[in-house]
């Protein structure tokens, strides 16, 4: 395994020196007569080049490399310059053994009832106290781990690919870079590919074909996990520049919900924040135009440890909620805009699913429910699953199950926990048809004097 020493491999051309004369030739024409037996031409000889050595692991290098992906910036190998490889492959903890993982951006909280934390000293302890808790540092790590498994993502998402190949490479990229191992670190939850009109919780199922089109807009949106800790982050991927507002819209709605985002901070302040900027938007398509609406039933949430949704909604719009923002808590600001009705209905085959935080104790009858459930608390506990996962040979996780993990025949006892109201079903969440839907989001953990956006990358 590689360690994280910065190495600078800088490629020389040293062809001049390579090709160096030891002896030149003597032609005799000083001190000697031509013709002379002790008149020769000496051979030339040259030094024999050699090779330079290089291990790419090692190697720093310029970022290069430009997604497809319009509305995505900063370059998709923005990692090389931190002594990454091109393609990652060195987990990320070992990149950054001897360092501190980098830290996300800072905003300073701006109300008038929190500004005063920024300097408070008592504030200052708590925060100090809680970084030494190595909380700081773990959601860091796996924050750095989305953005290089995303970055590397954008590098290879481009019209022709099957979703289920790109979410597999996608996956399998987030599992290396984490170090997978079961419930203590891997990924957060299935990635999400919900294409169009489609605004959230699909990933194909097994024999899902669907490939992804130059005319699609594509919503990209997983998670990773380190000792419960989930990094929730996602954007949106399209091609062509037709659809720019639509997604600028939702980019700027999400980064003014975060600005507006604080500790006691009331949750319709954030939606009216995040409504105000993405509803005076809108978009030409094909020559008709489009208001962009926020999609008024999806929110963002409150993220507790193996808790994606934690108990608290972040709106979107104005919703009249005057509960406060805490102290010391990560959320996901996400926001959804479309250019249909702004409202989402349950539709198509689920994929998505997860065991409830408060499952009830409930006796099961089925073998195959008392299978599963077994599978999904040694596997997963409460994080989600995708049907997808159960049918790998792992079974969802190499470390806990090895090769032996693949569950059969489970259908049936997958929907008895979800009749029993042990595993809830999400299936996919759909706007009318037709419509286009764009999401952004982010992580960010409301620390006692600042706001740190933990999942900022420079693609957005």
């Amino acid at each position: 395994m590689t360690t994280s020493e910065s190495v600078d491999a800088i490629n020389v051309d040293n062809n001049d020196k390579d090709d160096e004369i030891d002896e030149i030739e003597v032609n005799g024409h000083e001190g000697h007569d031509e013709g002379s037996e002790d008149v020769a031409k000496k051979k030339k000889k040259k030094k024999k080049k050699k090779k330079k050595k290089t291990n790419s692991a090692f190697t720093i290098s310029e970022p290069s490399k430009k997604t497809q992906c319009i509305n995505i910036g900063g370059f998709t190998d923005y990692y090389v310059a931190n002594g990454q490889t091109e393609p990652p492959t060195i987990p990320i903890f070992e990149l950054y053994k001897n360092k501190p993982f980098p830290v996300g951006e800072i905003q300073e909280y701006t109300q008038d009832f929190n500004r005063s934390r920024i300097t408070n000293e008592e504030k200052m302890f708590l925060d100090g106290k809680i970084g030494d808790t190595g909380f700081y540092e773990t959601v860091r790590e796996a924050s750095e781990v989305h953005r290089q498994v995303r970055s590397y993502a954008q590098s290879f998402i481009k019209p022709g690919i099957k979703l289920i190949d790109m979410c597999e490479k996608l996956e399998e990229k987030n599992r290396e870079l984490v170090q997978e191992r079961g419930l203590e670190r891997g990924i957060g939850f299935p990635t999400g590919c919900s294409i169009n009109e489609v605004a959230a919780h699909y990933t194909p199922n097994c024999g899902d074909n669907t490939v992804l089109q130059q005319g699609d807009v594509c919503k990209v949106d997983f998670g990773t996990q380190i000792d419960g800790r989930i990094i929730d982050c996602a954007f949106t991927v399209a091609f062509d520049h037709k659809y720019d507002n639509l997604l600028k819209a939702v980019q700027e709605a999400t980064d003014a919900g975060i600005r507006n985002a604080g500790v006691d901070v009331r949750l319709c302040d954030v939606g009216a924040a995040v409504e105000e900027v993405m509803e005076s938007y809108e978009v030409e398509l094909d020559g008709v135009t489009y208001p962009v609406k926020c999609i008024r039933n999806l929110n963002g949430h409150s993220i507790g440890q193996y808790q994606i949704h934690a108990g608290q909604s972040v709106p979107i719009v104005d919703n009249g909620d005057q509960t406060k923002m805490l102290e010391d808590q990560m959320y996901a600001i996400e926001t959804f805009g479309s250019t249909g009705r702004g409202h989402v209905y349950e539709e198509g085959e689920c994929s998505h699913y997860m065991k409830n935080f408060d499952a009830p104790r409930v006796p099961l009858k089925l073998k195959s429910a008392k299978n599963l459930l077994a599978h999904v608390n040694k596997t997963f506990g409460t994080l989600a699953f995708c049907r997808r996962w159960l049918e790998r040979d792992d079974g969802g996780s190499f470390t806990v199950n090895s090769l032996q993990g693949k569950q059969e025949r489970y259908i049936t006892g997958l929907k008895n926990l979800c009749d029993a109201g042990i595993v809830n079903a999400y299936p996919p969440l759909v706007d009318s048809p037709g419509a286009y839907t764009a999401q952004y989001e982010h992580t960010i953990l409301l620390r006692p004097t600042c706001k740190e956006v933990v999942s900022k990358g420079t693609d957005y």
